[in-house]
């Protein structure tokens, strides 16, 4: 019987991909918000909800420096460093008090997420970019752990935040058991080479790339607040309190994993449709959202969301990778993640310069995404008349 190879081994399968869990779990301490607003005298409550987004920066600063360590030490080691500044970064608010050094906290551990986030997800070509099907499958698997660590993020919180805000800062110790298991049980030195070829080609972007980076930052720049503004929506409508928003944001963390897994599936059946359709559905869940009379009503138009989001998003990503030059896709792909990061980390300052009120603050994302929704079926319906047209001639 042929032995197993490394990759192939469940442990192995985990230990590479847990890493992932730690990409979108930032701003996981969004409900802890509302019990920090008079916790620092003399910072308005703009300034408190950059605490949730001014980790975007730091992943920005993260991503740029990684290719230069990666160099200098190696991936693997980039990875640990990256590990072991997210998990310093992020529980020192336990500990602190004052603004100032919690602000720049969660910068560092923006850093130390942006030091392995690229790494996370082209890592898996190296070892399974020999097997077609075995690639699709674990990409498909790296895609979903964002949301699982961010909805095991978000149940951990709902209980935390019950003893102080403080306490929500101890859902970092998860970095604890991925460090273990990555530094025993993922080989990598054996696999730095494989892609050397293409490291050597010259990477370039054309306007299509520069079109879907704009329209990246400006979707996450107006989707934000759904993270940020919806603890305080919450409060100031009395619709609940922020540990049952913790808890439904877990749940619907939870929702978007098979809904983004199921990605293939839906754009196997609807192809192109996706987009417009996507975004249709997230303009109408930022509706109920913004309007919602009660707790249940909010749920509802936060699932929505997450069923939208999860069919959106992968869709740009895919027409990312169609329209990047060739062996180009890396360098496509990290300024799109810079974009990405930028507009969460500036969504809380450019819309609270327009308004604090969380009502008034979903609204503006409704209109942009209703108008958005707009822009995806016209775009649609005109790449699809070129495709009609040539198919005529």
């Amino acid at each position: 019987m042929k032995e197993k190879r490394t990759q192939d081994h469940l442990i192995f399968k985990v230990s590479l991909l847990s890493i992932s869990i730690f990409l979108m779990m930032a701003p996981a301490i969004s409900p802890a918000l509302p019990l920090m607003y008079h916790a620092f005298p003399g910072i308005n409550q703009a300034g408190v909800e950059t605490l949730a987004t001014i980790p975007n920066i730091g992943i920005v600063i993260g991503l740029l420096i990684s290719p230069f360590l990666i160099k200098i030490i190696g991936e693997k080691a980039t990875i640990l460093s990256g590990l072991i500044l997210t998990l310093l970064a992020g529980t020192f608010p336990m500990y602190a008090t004052a603004y100032t050094p919690i602000l720049v906290s969660r910068f560092l551990i923006g850093a130390g997420i942006g030091l392995f986030n690229s790494l996370a997800v082209s890592l898996i070509p190296q070892f399974y970019g020999d097997d077609e099907e075995k690639l699709a499958t674990m990409v498909g698997f790296q895609n979903v752990m964002g949301g699982l660590g961010a909805a095991v993020a978000s149940f951990l919180i709902s209980y935390l935040i019950t003893i102080s805000w403080h306490a929500a800062f101890a859902i970092y110790f998860l970095v604890i058991p991925a460090f273990i298991l990555f530094t025993i049980f993922v080989p990598l030195p054996h696999a730095v080479k494989s892609n050397s070829k293409h490291n050597k080609d010259r990477q370039t972007i054309n306007g299509k790339v520069i079109l879907i980076s704009v329209l990246m930052f400006l979707i996450f720049l107006f989707y934000m607040p759904v993270s940020f503004k919806l603890p305080a929506l919450v409060v100031e409508e009395k619709l609940g309190n922020v540990s049952e928003l913790s808890i439904l944001t877990g749940i619907l963390n939870l929702v978007s994993i098979p809904v983004g897994a199921s990605f293939g599936f839906f754009f196997k059946k609807l192809h192109d449709k996706v987009f417009p359709i996507g975004f249709m559905i997230v303009a109408i869940s930022f509706a109920i959202i913004t309007f919602a009379p009660n707790f249940a009503i909010l749920a509802s138009g936060n699932l929505l969301l997450g069923i939208g989001f999860g069919l959106a998003v992968p869709y740009m990503y895919n027409w990312l990778d169609w329209s990047a030059p060739q062996n180009s896709v890396n360098l496509a792909t990290t300024i799109v993640l810079v974009l990405v990061n930028v507009g969460c980390a500036v969504s809380p300052m450019i819309l609270n310069a327009v308004t604090s009120n969380a009502k008034s603050v979903m609204l503006i994302s409704t209109t942009f995404f209703v108008l958005f929704t707009i822009y995806a079926f016209a775009h649609y319906f005109r790449v699809h008349s070129v495709s009609s047209k040539k198919a005529l001639e």
